[in-house]
C-alpha cells in the first residue's frame, strides 16, 4: 500500500484532476531521458520529460508476494527519443525505468508509482515496445557459481586473471573490405594464428561505430589473407578503413585454459566431472570389476 503524498491526495479527491505518467529511462552509460504522456514537456528532478514521442504505458499489474509483474512502453524511434541505431547498440539493455504519477498543473504534486528495468524490446516499423521488468524479475535470475565442466568466468575478469592487453592476446587492425554483412577481410592480424580471436572480442575505435563491440563468431587465416566472422550486423554499416581492436577468444574448455593462456590455476570449472556417458560405462574384461567387484 502507498501512502499519497498529502497534495496529491488533495487533488485527487477534487473531482477535477490533472494528471499524466512520466517515464524516466537511465541507461547503463549514464545517459538520462524523460518522456511523458501529457502534451507539453514537464520539468523535476533535473530531468526534461518530453512530450509528443508517442511514448504511453500498458495498464500496470501487482500482485501480492514475489510474482513477477510487469508491464509495456510504446513509442515513436525518432532522434529525439530512442533511435534504431542506439537500440541495436545495446544502449538501452537492462536500462532503468522510472513510472511517475504526475500533476502537470503542479508537478511537485507526484508519486513514483515504480521501479524497473527495461527487458525485451520489439521494433515494430517506426514503433517499438519494450517491456518493463519489475524488481522482482531479479529473483530469477541465476546467482552464485555453476557446477560444470567449462569454466563460468569470463575470459580477463578479475576471477579470470588473464591480462587481455599483452600484446600476444590482443590485435589491432584495419578493415579491407565488407564480404557481408557481418563477414570482413581486415589487415594487421597476420602475426596471430588460425582461429586464435574466435569468441574473442572485436571493439571498433574509428568510424560509425567507434565504441562498440561485438563477439567474433569465427577467425580465419589462410591464404595470406584474414578474415573476421561477426555474431551479428553492427548498427551502422562497416567500410573499409574502419579501425578495431580485437582480444583472443576462450572456448571455456580447461585444455584451452592451460595451453592458450597458461592459467590453469584460475580455471572456474570442474573438468573432471563425469560426463552424460558415465551412467553406461561398462568394464573391461581383465580389469578390476569385471568379476562382480567394485572397480577402483
Amino acid at each position: 500500500m502507498r501512502n499519497l503524498p498529502p497534495a496529491l491526495a488533495a487533488h485527487l479527491a477534487s473531482g477535477a484532476t490533472t494528471l499524466c505518467r512520466c517515464w524516466r529511462l537511465t541507461r547503463g552509460d549514464e545517459v538520462v531521458q524523460g518522456f511523458t504522456d501529457h502534451d507539453e514537456d514537464l520539468v523535476f528532478d533535473g530531468t526534461t520529460f518530453r512530450a509528443g514521442t508517442g511514448f504511453e504505458g500498458t495498464e500496470l499489474e501487482a500482485r501480492f508476494g514475489l510474482s513477477v509483474t510487469g508491464t509495456e512502453v510504446h513509442g515513436a524511434l525518432a532522434a529525439e527519443s530512442l533511435n534504431e541505431a542506439d537500440l541495436a547498440a545495446g544502449r538501452y539493455d537492462n536500462a532503468k525505468v522510472e513510472l511517475f504519477f504526475v500533476n502537470w498543473a503542479e508537478v511537485e504534486q507526484r508519486l513514483l508509482l515504480r521501479v524497473g528495468h527495461l527487458g525485451e524490446v520489439r521494433r515494430e516499423g517506426a514503433a517499438f515496445a519494450a517491456e518493463v521488468r519489475g524488481l522482482a524479475a531479479r529473483l530469477n535470475e541465476e546467482r552464485g557459481r555453476i557446477y560444470a565442466a567449462t569454466c563460468d568466468a569470463d575470459l580477463g575478469d578479475a576471477r579470470c586473471g588473464v591480462d587481455l592487453d599483452d600484446p600476444a592476446l590482443r590485435g589491432e587492425g584495419s578493415v579491407l573490405a565488407v564480404e557481408g554483412g557481418s563477414l570482413i577481410r581486415v589487415a594487421g592480424l597476420d602475426a596471430f594464428a588460425d582461429g586464435w580471436f574466435t569468441r574473442g572480442k572485436l571493439t571498433f575505435s574509428a568510424g560509425p561505430n567507434a565504441g562498440l563491440a561485438v563477439e567474433v563468431k569465427e577467425h580465419r587465416a589462410e591464404a595470406g589473407e584474414v578474415r573476421l566472422a561477426l555474431w551479428q550486423q553492427m548498427p551502422a554499416p562497416i567500410a573499409e578503413g574502419d579501425l578495431f581492436a580485437v582480444t583472443a577468444g576462450c572456448d571455456k574448455r580447461f585444455e584451452t585454459c592451460r595451453s592458450k593462456f597458461a592459467n590453469a590455476i584460475n580455471f572456474r570449472g570442474f573438468p573432471h566431472m563425469p560426463g552424460n556417458d558415465f551412467v553406461v560405462a561398462y568394464t573391461v574384461p581383465g580389469e578390476p570389476g569385471h568379476d562382480g567387484s567394485p572397480a577402483r
